[in-house]
């Protein structure tokens, strides 16, 4: 049974918008958690086009009754920001992405060579030692999972939005292959599968077929998309749903 969790940055971008704090992002936080969500996500980059470095806090006590249960996920480059946001908030789970500040999403995984091993090992520990969880978001790419182990991480985002744009095409099936390979690496190194970008309610059951043991899915765009039509609760309660769905059924 995989986790769903909630990525807020979409509820956030629309808010931004205006000036008026519509929608207003406890408010749908509180609606995901309540509708089966098993956890939050923000991604506070540095720009803040969407989370804010002030929305955080406001997450953090938002969640608080229902900790760890369900968990408080942050996403972001490990710079001295990002580690300022950790030891202030303690998330059950830090999600570390490469991308720069001014990536438009993030849609490139650690390939952890020398120089991003620099940067990743030494801010992996200092997250570890905050009592977080920390996940690497990686490319479906097996020979990347010895170096995770090895900078210390407790397991790995796979990402997927390749393979929802194949999805969309029907030609998925050989990028579907790198991810599991991907994922069986990962856990027979002992490490924790996620994954997340582009899923939805129609590529879900096959990733699950493939990742039986996936952890947790980040999701936000997608399912954000799908509340527009059938309402946020209805889909939320929907997706947590299909990444709790036994493989084939």
């Amino acid at each position: 049974m995989a986790r769903l969790s909630v990525n807020l940055n979409k509820i956030a971008l629309l808010r931004n918008s205006r000036r008026t704090g519509v929608p207003d992002l406890a408010h749908f936080g509180l609606l995901a958690l309540r509708a089966g969500a098993q956890g939050l996500t923000v991604h506070p980059r540095p720009d803040e086009r969407h989370i804010r470095a002030a929305d955080v806090p406001l997450l953090a006590n938002l969640m608080r009754p229902f900790r760890p249960a369900k968990e408080f996920n942050i996403e972001g480059y490990p710079d001295d920001r990002f580690i300022r946001l950790m030891q202030d908030h303690r998330p059950e789970q830090a999600t570390l992405v490469p991308d720069a500040p001014t990536a438009f999403t993030s849609e490139e995984g650690w390939k952890l060579d020398a120089a991003e091993a620099t940067l990743a090992t030494p801010a992996i520990a200092r997250i570890k030692a905050l009592g977080c969880r920390v996940i690497l978001f990686i490319d479906p790419d097996p020979t990347v999972i010895d170096r995770v182990r090895q900078a210390g991480a407790d397991g790995v985002e796979i990402y997927t939005g390749s393979y929802a744009a194949a999805f969309r095409e029907q030609r998925h099936q050989p990028i579907l292959h790198h991810i599991e390979q991907t994922a069986a690496a990962a856990r027979a190194a002992g490490l924790l599968v996620n994954a997340g970008h582009d899923l939805n309610l129609a590529n879900i059951p096959p990733l699950l077929a493939a990742i039986p043991f996936l952890a947790e899915a980040s999701i936000g765009h997608e399912l954000t998309a799908d509340a527009l039509q059938d309402g946020f609760a209805t889909t939320v309660t929907a997706y947590a749903k299909a990444l709790s769905a036994q493989p084939g059924r």
